[in-house]
Order: C-alpha cells, then structure tokens, then sequence
C-alpha cells in the first residue's frame, strides 16, 4: 500500500503546477476578457462573445489535443506540461470572465454614478468601492471554479502530463490494483481540494461581514 501511495504521490506536484499556473493565468486573461465583453463598442463586444460561446462549447479535453496534436502541424511542439498550462489557462480565462461580469453587473448602478458625483476616479471607485464588493461576490464561484479547474488537471495524463492521475493509471498497469490506485488518487485530490474549500468560506464569511451590497 505505501509503495502505492509514494508512486502516485510523486504526480501531486504536477496536479499542482498545472492547477495553480493556469488558474493564476486565466484570473489574470479574465479581467481585459470581462471588460472586452462590457465594452462600447459593438463589434468588440461581439467578437469577444463569439470566443467566449466557441470555447466554452467545445469539451476542454478537445482543446487539449488541439493544442498538443495540433501545433506540432504549424511548426510549435509545446510539452505535455506546457500545452496542458495553456489549454487550461485560456479555457479558465473564459469561465472566469463570464463570473466576473456576472460580478459586475451586480453591483447597483446607482453606486457609479454616486462616485462619479462626487468626484471620485475611475480607478479609486474600482479599488475602492466596487472593487471590495465584486470581489466579495464572485469569490465563492471562482474558488469552485478553482477546485474543478483541479479535477479537470486530470484530463492532463492523456497527453502525457506525469501528475496524480497519470501516475495512478500507471500504477494500475503495472501492479493490476486500479481500485486501490484510484482510490488513492481520489484522496489526495481531496486532500488538497478541501483546503481550499474550507478556506474560500472562511474568507467569504469575513467579506460579508464588512462588506455590503445595498
């Protein structure tokens, strides 16, 4: 059993790098993505849509063998790990920024135009108004976002990405023992998934404690 535990354990820094990256990148492509979709301008507006609707519609483990089958075609051979953190990154930045707008636009309009009245900035009524309380609403959809974003890192070993699940296939070939494999997969994923759970409710908590919408 330790032998086990050891072998598949040993992916946990892969499920982890490629989790974290990808979620870090795809927060941060999020944010000119969600603007983008609250632009002015039309055309802008609708192109931005029409990406969005494209990447969300097709599954993420296509994207995935686009990317990593698919640019070898063009002369870009990425590594396992490298087109899993860009698949990944860019399919996040899309979900995120649909719960970003989403956060936005739940924030009283009346609140831009009071701090517009009273001389604030665009950029002191982000940070300091508006920026606090979308903050406190979209935390707890993009810390599930997070955690699924964690078990969909598993769809990672089918091109090759040495992580939990990669490593738990691998156990199972070689020593025939799948539900035991598998069941320790199962649990380190939770191992590091609860955590993370538990401490985005924890944070929430105290945002809803300061922070109000009305």
């Amino acid at each position: 059993m330790w032998h086990l535990i050891t072998f598949i354990g040993r992916g946990t820094l892969n499920t982890v790098l490629v989790t974290l990256i990808s979620f870090l990148l795809g927060a941060m492509l999020a944010i000119p993505v969600s603007l983008a979709r609250r632009s002015a301008l039309a055309p802008l507006r609708g192109l931005v849509r029409g990406l969005v609707e494209l990447i969300r519609s097709i599954p993420v483990l296509v994207w995935l063998f686009i990317v990593f089958f698919g640019l070898p075609q063009y002369g870009m051979s990425p590594s396992p790990l490298v087109a899993a953190i860009l698949t990944l990154s860019v399919v996040s930045a899309v979900y995120l920024s649909e719960i970003y707008r989403g956060g936005i636009a739940a924030i009283d309009r009346g609140q831009w135009e009071a701090t517009r009245a009273i001389g604030f900035s665009r950029i002191d009524t982000g940070t300091r108004i508006v920026g606090p309380q979308v903050f406190r609403v979209v935390l707890p959809p993009v810390a599930t976002y997070g955690i699924g974003l964690l078990k969909d890192s598993a769809l990672a070993s089918t091109i090759g990405v040495v992580e939990i699940t990669f490593r738990a296939n691998a156990a199972t070939q070689i020593t025939g023992q799948g539900l035991t494999a598998y069941l320790i997969a199962g649990v380190i994923y939770l191992i590091i998934g609860l955590p993370l759970a538990i401490v985005s409710r924890h944070v929430d908590s105290r945002l809803r404690a300061r922070f109000s919408l009305t």
